[in-house]
Formats: C-alpha cells, structure tokens, sequence
C-alpha cells in the first residue's frame, strides 16, 4: 500500500501527530479566565447593536441529556431516562434567551440555529416545538430559505415521522451521528445502532426536504481496522450524504471519566490510526467529495464547498461555516458564543447554571476579549485553516503592520514545513502544499501566542 497521502509519508505525518488546539476560536477556550458579572460581555453587545450594518445572529443551544453513554465521548453530558429534567433545563433555557434577546436590537435577523449536545433530540416534539416558538417569541428568525437551522441527531432516538416534523419546526440541515457502521467496534463504544436504520433514516430526510444532510464519523475508535473501516466508509458512500464530518478519536482518560471504560488494548496503534486517515481521506476523494479542511469532506455543489471556493469559508465553535459575518450566542450550559472581538462560556454544571438564572443573571462563568494582537493572529489562523494560505499584503494593510517585521520569529519557525514539502513561501503569501493540509493545525500552533501559557494544552487532542 502506497505510505504516502498528498505526498505525505507516514514518518511526516508522525513527526507532526502532537496534541494541539482545534482553532474553532483564537485565542482558544483555555485562555478563557473567571469573570465577575457580564459587563464585558453587555458593552461588546452594545457595540455590535451600534454597528452600522449590525451582524446576523447565530444561535447555539446546548442539550446536555443523553440516555445512553457513549464512552468515546468528551461532551458536556448529562446520562438519564428522567425526561422530565428536560422540562426544568427548558425553564431555565427560555429565562436565558429572554435574558439575552433583551440585549439585542429586536430587528437583528437570526440566520443560523445549531442544537448540540448532549443529545438534542432527547427532548421530545413538544419540548423542541416549546423551544423553537420561544426562540421566535424573543428573537427575529430568518424564514427564508437561506436560513440555516440544524440539529444534531442520534440515529436511536428518533423516527421518519420524527424527521418530518423537525423539518417542520424550520430545520433545514441534520445531522445523523453514525461513529462507525462495524457492530463490534459499536459495541466496544457502547453505542449500537442498525444500519438499516440509519439508512432509512438518511432517505427518509432528503425525502422530507431537509437541504443538507451529514454524518458524523471517528475514526481511531477501538477495534477498528482497515479492513472493517473501509466497509463503514463503503456504505457512506452509498448513502450519500451531502458533508461527511470525520474526527479523530482523541482518548483523554485522565480528562473524560467515560473515556476509562474503553479498553486501551483495543485502540489501535498511532501507524494504524495513521492508516485510518489516508484511508478515510483517499476514499472520501475518490467518492466525489472535496476535502474542505481538517476533518469536514463535502459534495462539489454543497455550500461548504461552494464557499471554499468563494474564499466565504468560516471556522468557529461548530467546525466550518459558510456564516462568517454573524454574532454567535451561546445558549444553555457550558455554552460558548462569540460577540465581536469577546468570547463567553456559561456555567459548566447545572447547578450554578441555575443558580445564576435564579438570580436574574445571564450564567457566564468566563471570558476573554481580544486584544489588536489577537485580532490579527486570528485573521491569520482564519486564511490557513479556512483557504490555505496567508496574503502577507492584505494582513499587513487591514491591521496596519509589516507582516515580514511582526512575524519575523513565525517565518522563521515555517523553514522545517518548507522543507518537508507543506507549505511554500514568497513575497505574496504562504502557500499549503496538498500534504500541508493535513498539518493545519501544526501551522496554526506557529502563530498562537497564547499557546505556551494555556492552562490546559497537554488536554488538546493530537493533531493527525
């Protein structure tokens, strides 16, 4: 078998297989920091609301419910069967948007809706119709077809008639969380699901209408191997979905308690994970997809791709989007938003989620607001991970720098990228190389000032 993958050989790809952030933000969560109240937070709101073409608003709701454990999983979860502990979430939740929409010029158009989990679809049609028309009572939802709304599905809790009636709430984009098709790797998760099932369930929403369809994969699970992955990958492709979101498994068991029920024996081994990816990445290409970035494949005429295309491609706290100029408000616990240049997270536990909305107070528990520095290196890490090279002239006219001078440290550090074939450089721009995209991240990490000081770097997963 050919070692290599865009010209890339197994030894490189091993030389940069290091823990390192995913970029969905820069600074990135860890620097984050405790703060007292949500002054910060309202003054960056303010200053949005003033803009003279304010931005859309995105809307990320957190669902922590789940009624089985997942042990590859490293979400902010909740394990019961007790639904009616939604029903107290739910309370909570609406004082939470009411609490937010009241910051926000009512006329600010609501063009995107991510439910994440958890499980969103733990909750059942009432609760998601409760939740939905309390987002349309305190907030302007776009309804045209533009509009993108999604959520995020587990195969076993829902139906066709289900699928019907999400379409119906307004989600136009779903996606069905499939790991890996093999019943014995299934099993070793701790999540097994039919085939049959989810396949019916793939028709049953493009027959519904829903515009984009994707499913989730992880490849490095345990038992997994060449052989059994490409037949998972085989009847992927059979059912074509429109963007196929492929991630690999980080195994953190000092971090994730539920990471300890996997046995470590059955994991496989950093050359066979390797051979994973240039699997998973070979056979994707192959089947008709465009590699967009990092761990998201999707069809030629698909959105994602269109907007790579366009340079419009957008990176934030749901992987790749097509929705760059928006305000993103993070809803629900643990919840993550982004509002011009200051990040917020929410209270972690439910517990001091709900004490703060018992106080009539929105529950941000940290925060961070980016500096000139910041804002630049952001823009920086934005043009590698979202199109694959930095133009040194326009970084340096849009933030009033020498961008030779300011990166000096940086351009040097790149020599060994270059010289390993990633990427190339000039007097215009850096330039990945097809092997370089698989090392996006490791590029990144060049330009990250905060990276030596984030308090939790030896937690990031491994970059290959």
């Amino acid at each position: 078998m050919d070692d290599s993958l865009y010209g890339l050989s197994g030894p490189l790809l091993k030389k940069y297989d290091r823990p390192g952030p995913r970029y969905t933000s820069y600074p990135t969560a860890p620097c984050f920091r405790p703060v007292a109240g949500a002054e910060r937070y309202r003054h960056a709101v303010e200053h949005s609301n003033g803009d003279l073409l304010p931005r859309p608003l995105s809307l990320y709701l957190h669902i922590p419910f789940c009624e089985k454990l997942c042990y590859y999983c490293a979400c902010n979860k909740i394990i019961t069967h007790d639904h009616q502990k939604a029903d107290i979430y739910l309370r909570y939740l609406e004082r939470e948007i009411k609490l937010q929409a009241e910051l926000f010029d009512p006329d600010r158009l609501v063009s995107q809706i991510h439910l994440g989990g958890g499980t969103p679809t733990f909750l059942d049609d009432h609760q998601l119709t409760r939740l939905m028309d309390t987002l349309a009572r305190h907030f302007r939802l776009d309804i045209s077809p533009a509009r993108d709304f999604s959520l995020e599905v587990d195969p076993r809790t829902v139906t066709e008639e289900r699928l019907e009636w999400f379409q119906a709430l307004g989600f136009n984009r779903i996606s069905f969380g499939v790991q890996d098709f093999d019943p014995a790797v299934q099993r070793a998760v701790n999540r097994e699901q039919s085939e049959a099932a989810i396949g019916d369930l793939v028709r049953s929403a493009r027959q519904a209408g829903f515009r984009s369809i994707n499913l989730d994969l992880i490849y490095g699970l345990p038992l997994q191997t060449h052989e059994s992955f490409a037949v998972t990958l085989e009847k992927v492709l059979a059912l074509r979905p429109d963007r196929v979101a492929a991630y690999g498994y980080a195994h953190l068991p000092g971090r994730f308690r539920s990471q300890r029920l996997i046995r470590t024996s059955d994991l496989p081994g950093a050359d066979d994970k390797l051979d994973l990816l240039r699997q998973l990445v070979k056979r994707l290409r192959a089947g008709g997809y465009r590699y967009i970035g990092m761990d998201h494949f999707a069809l030629p005429d698909d959105e994602l791709s269109r907007a790579l295309d366009d340079g419009l491609l957008h990176r934030n706290f749901q992987g790749y989007s097509t929705h760059a100029r928006c305000d993103l408000l993070g809803l629900g616990v643990s919840a993550i938003g982004n509002i011009g240049d200051h990040y917020c997270q929410n209270e972690k536990s439910l517990k001091t989620y709900y004490r703060a909305l018992d106080q009539d107070r929105l529950p941000i528990a940290l925060g961070y607001t980016r500096s000139a520095d910041d804002r630049l290196r952001h823009d920086v890490i934005q043009q590698l991970m979202c199109l694959g090279c930095v133009d040194f002239e326009g970084t340096s006219r849009r933030h009033g720098i020498d961008f030779f001078h300011y990166f000096q440290t940086e351009l040097e550090a790149l020599s060994t990228f270059v010289e390993d074939g990633l990427i190339r450089c000039n007097e215009h721009g850096l330039y990945l190389r097809p092997g370089g995209r698989l090392v996006m991240r490791n590029l990144a990490m060049v330009f990250d000032a905060h990276l030596g000081n984030a308090r939790e770097t030896r937690h990031f997963s491994r970059t290959v």
